[in-house]
């Protein structure tokens, strides 16, 4: 055991001592106990770092930076123990311009690279380049790329390595700068050389701008002083003034004078005439002409006072009123010769006009009759005349209420008075034993001001309103709320009543102030609030017809609005103005109205009783308005869908439009009907009038009858009784002629000999050859064409059951009666060419069937895609009469028929030209008179009958229907004797095909062959020759 751990103990110290290495130098290692050099470059962490290369010595190393790298302290051999790595060489900072000129040098780790600079490239082509291959960085011309480089209207200036843009002449940079890029998105805009002064072109003349430059030209009615329409602003070119009043006709029309101003003219009408828009000055283009001036429109009292004015032609006369007589004792007189209409004192009467208790007040042409104290009108009216009054009766005060007297208290009635006496067991406070009521009012009845305080006064009382409420500036009356939200609606459609709402609309919104109602009412004048209120109405319906039915809603709820909100502040008055006149009546009492009124306007009447215009809730006043329009029914003739009326019967209006307005709330059912009589505006045929009043809760606004009845009718005037206040008109049904018996037979008799005449003439044109030419083409033609309208006027022309069956059986007889005038028009225009364009006579098959057909249905094409609802009636299937439609027909007839004539006139000189001159074609000549002749007298048969259907269809009477049908009837028969009865050649070829028919059949035929060629053969060369070879 012993032995054996001195022999491991041996054996380790052998091991220990050969791994020791013996003591080499720095930078050798031992081997095989020798010292060898130790190669530190190839350690596996490179020992001299990034971008260094290593370099091995006998028993050391070194390092050196790689291309483009450095050693900090400049060293260029060094070891890793004394070098801190090396560093990039930053190779485009030695010197300022070391890729070259217009070049960008840029460092990269160990390296660099030369760009040129932006505008230049490189000589060699590469994008990047080293300072040593000698390339040179020349400019960039920017401007030669593209046209367009810098954007329309502008200019490209190349500079040394760059370029600038700048707009051309008359166009400046939308950044204002004079020199821009193109890529900042500068744009060149125009330069408006006329917004650069006023007067730029010169006095009266305008300046236009164009792209880039401008042009000048004179104002309407000046001319330039060189005569040319344009000129610049540079060439002393000037505008003069052009006298339009030496022009050869006259500018300004009849019964106006022309007056020239530097640049225009203006016409005045001559004393006593007007511009119908009421102009005084104004021109031709916006002028209908001088009409005569109705002077007594003017201002009410034109006449003066208590005066009439009636107009004439060209000025007026004035007459008294009734009750009044002229101050120099002529029935008529004129407004300059101050003559006066003085009153007539009923007054003053030897018998006292009003009776016994009552008192006369005398007025201006009138009186009024009041009872005196302690009596009443039986009727309960206040104001009364003799004629409408029983007499003054005795008032029972003490039945007035129960206490009149007070209480413990006995009232006894005396004419015309009372007294008060105390029950037994009482004495009066004053110790009188008879005594009166006249005990303070406000104590006794405490409704008396309503929304107000009742203040006692040396005159009774007086009310002084709540705040938000008033009596409209009468201090006795109650204090109501002011009926003003019948104005918060806003109606855009009618810009003229807005100004004259707004007005009183803020008139009444200042009722709600601070201090009293009754000193802010009193400072409103209804009557010049209603002035300006019809003088917005005017300038609204002067303009014209308004144009639908929910503006003429508007315009009458407004009117009705505005009449019940301003009725408060008007007083008794009548104004009129150049498209309305109003008349109303106001009572202000504590006491409601009682008993029937009459309110007039030159048109219309109305008639109701007070207790339907205070209404139940009697507000201490009752206003009625009745508003005539002048020319309303205009814009209102045509919204009857809701009357019923009889298949041949149409609506028009036949008085003027009224609106009749009361301060009563409740009007939609009134418990008395109101009576309204109206003036026609033509005489009826008949007495079919219709009441009828404008209801605006159907379809935006139409005419209904609801609740309205005929009173009574005559010539001259209708009554109508309504259950309801709102606008109102007469209604005149106009009858279309019936279709009677006898018409209808001539229609069908007629037009059946009619189909079978141009049937035959149909067959003659076709298939005879001996007499085809071209005016024979045109006759079949005419025929075809009459025969195919004919033929669908039997069949269809009452089946209006179907719309669209109707429209087509319209455009086919539109059609083809037009294909007919246009027929016989081509024969007027062939005899034409065979008299005056001898050798041209003719016409290419083409054009005969484009004059012919094509001009008709172009025709029907256009008026069918302008009016397709025009085709077609509710009694006949042809062109509809309204809005003149039926001209779509009657307006090609008159030409053609013109142009027809036209051609004739000039033939016929013609051919007496030749007859005078041309002995040897004699005969030619003689058949082409006997052509003109037939033709002529074509035209006056077709013609005269569209002469007579333009009356028919136009609402003319039975003898025009009578003439119309038989000339419609038998056009077939007229042509068929005109073109083949009349002709020879046509006998003669009926003769041998009846002959032929009749005839045996041998003879037939060799009579035939022999006598009938030649005939034919001699027929036709005569034909030939009288066309081609005249």
């Amino acid at each position: 055991m012993r032995c054996a751990y001195l022999l491991f103990l041996g054996l380790l110290l052998s091991l220990t001592t050969e791994a020791v290495p013996q003591n080499c130098p720095e930078g050798f290692v031992s081997t095989n106990k020798k010292c060898k050099d130790e190669n530190e470059c190839e350690f596996e962490n490179p020992i001299c770092g990034d971008n260094a290369v290593c370099y091995n010595t006998n028993g050391s190393y070194y390092c050196q930076c790689e291309l483009g790298y450095q050693e900090p302290s400049g060293k260029v051999n060094f070891t890793q123990e004394e070098s801190k790595g090396c560093k990039d060489v930053n190779e485009c900072s030695k010197m300022t311009d070391f890729c070259g000129p217009n070049s960008k040098c840029t460092n990269t780790p160990g390296s660099y690279f030369c760009t040129c600079k932006e505008g230049f490239v490189s000589s060699n082509g590469e994008t990047k380049f080293y300072a040593s291959q000698g390339v040179t960085c020349k400019d960039v011309n920017e401007c030669s790329k593209m046209t367009d480089f810098c954007g329309p209207n502008s200019k490209c200036t190349n500079t040394p390595g760059s370029y600038f843009c700048t707009c051309k002449e008359g166009f400046v940079s939308s950044n204002g700068e004079k020199k821009f890029n193109g890529s900042q998105g500068v744009t060149c805009k125009d330069v408006n050389e006329c917004s650069k002064m006023t007067d730029f072109c010169g006095p009266n003349s305008n300046c236009t701008n164009t792209p880039g430059s401008y042009f000048c030209t004179c104002k309407e009615g000046f001319v330039s002083s060189n005569g040319e329409k344009k000129f610049n602003g540079s060439q002393g070119v000037t505008c003069k003034d052009e006298n339009e009043c030496e022009f050869e006709d006259p500018i300004c029309g009849e019964n106006a004078v022309c007056y020239n101003t530097n640049g225009n003219y203006y016409c005045q009408c001559e004393l006593g005439y007007q511009e119908a828009s009421g102009k005084v000055n104004f021109t031709q283009e916006e002028s209908k002409g001088c009409r005569d001036m109705n002077e007594c429109s003017k201002m009410t009292d034109f006449c003066g006072p208590n005066s009439k004015c009636t107009n004439t032609p060209g000025s007026y006369f004035c007459t008294c009123k009734e009750g009044f007589v002229s101050s120099n004792g002529e029935t008529k007189f004129n407004a300059s010769q101050g003559v006066t209409c003085n009153d007539e004192n009923e007054c003053e009467f030897e018998n006292p006009i009003c009776g016994d208790n009552a008192v006369c007040y005398n007025t201006n042409g009138n009186y009024y009759c009041q009872c005196e104290l302690g009596y009443q009108e039986p009727s309960g009216k206040v104001n009364f005349t003799q004629e409408k009054s029983k007499g003054c009766k005795d008032v029972n005060e003490c039945s007035k209420m129960t206490d009149f007297c007070g209480p413990n208290s006995k009232c006894t009635n005396t004419p015309g008075s009372y007294f008060c006496t105390c029950k037994e067991g009482f004495v009066s406070s004053n110790g009188e034993t008879k005594f009166n009521a006249s005990q303070d009012v406000c104590t006794r009845d405490e409704s008396l001001c309503g929304e107000g305080d009742c203040n006692k006064s040396e005159d009774g009382h007086e009310c002084v309103c709540k705040k938000g409420f008033t009596n409209y500036g009468f201090k006795t009356m109650k204090c109501t709320k002011p009926n003003n939200g019948l104005l918060s609606q806003y109606y855009p459609e009618v810009p003229q009543l807005l100004p004259v709402m707004e007005e009183l609309r803020n008139s009444f919104q200042k009722l709600s102030g601070d201090q009293d109602m009754s000193k802010r009412v009193s400072q409103m004048d209804g009557n010049t609030l209603l002035e300006r209120f019809l003088n917005a109405l005017d300038e609204l319906l002067s303009a014209g017809p308004l144009n639908n039915n929910k503006k003429v809603t508007t315009v009458l709820e407004i009117t009705e609005n505005f009449l019940k909100v301003l009725g408060p502040l008007l007083s008794n008055i009548t104004k009129s103005s150049a498209c309305t006149e109003v008349n109303t009546l106001l009572w202000r009492d504590n006491a409601p109205p009682h008993g029937p009124f009459i309110l007039s306007t030159s048109d219309t009447q109305l008639e109701s009783h007070w207790e339907t215009a205070a209404g139940d809730s009697y507000k201490g006043f009752a206003a009625v308005s009745l508003l005539s329009y002048n020319s309303l029914e205009n814009s209102v003739n045509n919204y009857f869908n809701h009357i019923k009326i009889q298949e041949d019967e149409t609506l028009k209006i036949n008085s003027k439009v009224v609106t009749a307005v009361v301060t009563n709330p409740d009007t939609a059912q009134l418990r008395e009907r109101i009576i309204l009589t109206f003036s026609h505006l033509q005489q009826p045929s008949d007495r079919n009038q219709t009441c009828v009043f404008w209801d605006s809760s159907l379809d935006g606004g139409v005419w209904s009858t609801n609740g309205c009845s005929v009173v009574s009718s005559d010539a001259n005037h209708t009554v109508c009784s309504c259950s309801h206040l709102s606008s109102f008109a007469v209604l005149m049904a106009l009858h279309e002629i019936k279709d009677v018996f006898q018409l209808k037979l001539i229609t069908w008799v007629g037009l059946s000999l009619s189909l079978i005449c141009l049937f035959i003439c149909i067959l003659t044109f076709h298939f005879v050859r001996s007499i085809q030419s071209t005016r024979t083409t045109i006759h079949l033609h005419l025929c075809i064409s009459l025969f195919i309208a004919n033929l669908v006027f039997l069949a269809g022309i009452t089946q209006t059951q179907n719309e669209v069956c109707c429209s087509i059986v319209a455009i086919l007889l539109h059609f083809f009666f037009l294909a007919a005038l246009c027929w016989m028009c081509l024969e007027g225009v062939q005899l034409f060419n065979m008299v005056v364009l001898v050798f041209n006579t003719t016409v290419r098959p083409l054009y005969l069937m484009l004059g012919g057909y094509g001009v008709p249905a172009l025709i029907v094409i256009i008026s069918a895609s302008i009016n397709a609802r025009g085709y077609g009636t509710k009694r006949h299937c042809w062109l509809n009469l309204k809005d003149g439609f039926i001209w779509s027909f009657f307006g090609p007839v008159c030409i053609i028929i013109v142009v027809n004539v036209f051609f004739f006139l000039i033939t016929v000189w013609k051919l007496a030209e030749k007859f005078s001159f041309l002995n040897q074609d004699l005969s030619k000549l003689q058949k082409i008179k006997s052509f003109t002749i037939t033709a002529i007298a074509q035209l006056c048969v077709l013609g005269t009958m569209w002469i007579f259907g333009c009356f028919q269809f136009e609402g003319g009477s039975l003898v025009m229907s009578y003439l119309f049908t038989i000339f419609n009837s038998l056009q077939g028969v007229l042509v068929f004797v005109m073109h083949c009865l009349l002709s020879k050649q046509v006998r003669e070829e009926y003769a041998r095909i009846l002959t032929s028919l009749c005839a045996p059949q041998k003879k037939k035929y060799s009579e035939f062959s022999t006598n009938q060629s030649s005939k034919s053969q001699a027929s036709r060369s005569i034909q030939h020759t009288g066309e081609s070879n005249i």
